[in-house]
């Protein structure tokens, strides 16, 4: 289960950003500063895992796993240089992604790189594909199929595109989580749109088909 939300959290928390509130948690142990924290990221945090293993058991698990470690780990591992979130994030993906292997169900689909030409596929992709696909993705977000297809993504796609679109991760960030370059991480982000403008023409066939059959 994720942590419920505290109603009792002051205004004085709730103006502090994320640096401050990790330092009061760290120097004092101060758990509100901490639920505050909590309020702020638990929401995106469950929602990354659970797109990406789609059982809420699991996602529940993996969610507790990751703030377990967190928790544990903040006063050792915890560098105040860089994001607080940024940080918890990397601990849930690679908690995530650990399950998945586990499950034998991650695949880590190689670049198709093109000896001839010395770039790989994501490279030789037109720009209008890129262009069209995040058009395309763009005009769909408020559709509630959206999860659904992100759903059918191969899981390192799927990742890419949880943390740009949803979480709203810079590609660096994304890149150093997932431990690959920017231009894998371009890249996976690319084939991804593709695949989804797809998915979204598909779909809308066969509503047409439907359609034309009850007519």
């Amino acid at each position: 289960m994720k942590f419920e939300k505290a109603e009792h959290i002051s205004s004085k928390y709730q103006r502090l950003d994320d640096k401050d509130l990790v330092r009061f948690y760290r120097q004092n142990g101060d758990e509100m500063a901490f639920s505050e924290l909590m309020n702020r990221h638990q929401s995106k945090i469950y929602s990354y895992i659970y797109s990406m293993v789609g059982s809420g058991d699991v996602a529940d698990d993996i969610f507790q796993e990751t703030f377990t470690k967190v928790i544990t780990k903040m006063d050792d591992t915890y560098n105040e240089q860089g994001k607080w979130i940024a940080w918890v994030m990397r601990i849930a993906h690679n908690a995530t992604i650990d399950y998945l292997r586990k499950q034998k169900r991650f695949v880590d689909v190689s670049s198709n790189y093109d000896e001839e030409s010395g770039t790989d596929f994501y490279e030789r992709l037109p720009d209008e594909d890129m262009v069209s696909a995040e058009e395309q993705l763009e005009k769909e977000e408020a559709k509630s199929s959206l999860m659904k297809h992100i759903a059918d993504l191969p899981e390192e796609q799927r990742t890419v595109v949880m943390l740009r679109h949803y979480y709203e991760m810079p590609f660096k960030e994304i890149a150093e989580l997932t431990d690959v370059s920017i231009n894998t991480a371009l890249g996976r982000m690319r084939y991804a749109l593709i695949n989804l403008r797809k998915l979204f023409e598909e779909e809308k066939e066969q509503e047409e088909n439907k359609y034309a059959e009850r007519r």
